[in-house]
């Protein structure tokens, strides 16, 4: 399933989910013009190494934060942060933008340490933004349960257009990550797809909404009995106003 757009309009810019469509794409433009291996050597400093915690590292406590602007092709880039571009701006726009970038770092943080968690003495660096992009599904699921989400579904041969409620798109993409991630456990693989990463990243994000999302405001009107006036016409004379169209 390819999300196209939500039916899910915003109040507010968005100016940290575009910040960090912006720095995303500019590092991994940075990443494109480096010769093959000083972009190698760029992944291993700067990704998210497991081995290099578990032995102690002190260097690899940053590489939590900078391996959330990091990216391993067009494509990983692409998918996260079209993803992002989607469901980041409604969640921004409920959260308010600082409690925005709060969320989405600690979702990102949540999100290495069940990576870390899923195989610890791995060698292979983790590099991308879809750890933190799970919590912010994870948020929007919450948020805004019934939004439409057009999606471009494989049916047979064919690709159809078609409006899911937002709570069957992302239980749908979840349900795909906790499949797979169970599947990368049982066969052992150590590269590919961080999937613990989404998962964690996920569930972190469902728990911490309900901290960050700003209380609902009161409806002024509740509590309140509406009275619906009669026409004009059959409303009593009123004998201490000169009004002639009484």
């Amino acid at each position: 399933m390819i999300p196209i757009r939500d039916v899910n309009p915003t109040r507010s810019t968005p100016w940290v989910t575009w910040s960090i469509l912006l720095v995303c794409g500019l590092v991994f433009l940075w990443q494109s013009m480096l010769p093959p291996g000083v972009d190698a050597a760029f992944v291993q400093t700067w990704g998210l190494v497991p081995r290099r915690i578990a032995y102690g590292d002190p260097t690899a406590a940053i590489t939590v934060l900078t391996s959330m602007f990091m990216h391993g092709g067009f494509m990983h880039v692409l998918g996260n942060l079209w993803f992002l571009y989607i469901f980041g701006d409604n969640v921004e726009d409920n959260l308010g933008s600082a409690r925005f970038a709060i969320f989405y770092v600690l979702s990102g943080v949540a999100a290495a340490a069940a990576q870390y968690l899923a195989n610890p003495l791995s060698p292979v660096p983790m590099v991308g933004a879809s750890g933190a992009i799970a919590g912010v599904l994870a948020a929007y699921l919450v948020l805004y349960p019934r939004a439409r989400v057009v999606t471009l579904v494989p049916i047979f041969i064919f690709l159809q257009w078609i409006e899911l409620p937002a709570v069957v798109f992302i239980a749908l993409w979840f349900a795909l990550q906790f499949y797979s991630g169970l599947g990368s456990l049982t066969q052992g693989t150590t590269g590919g797809v961080a999937y613990w990463a989404h998962i964690g990243g996920f569930l972190a994000g469902l728990v911490m909404v309900f901290v960050f999302r700003r209380p609902k405001l009161p409806d002024p009107n509740e509590g309140w009995r509406v009275v619906r006036l009669p026409p004009r016409a059959q409303r009593p004379r009123d004998p201490w106003r000169n009004d002639p169209g009484w």
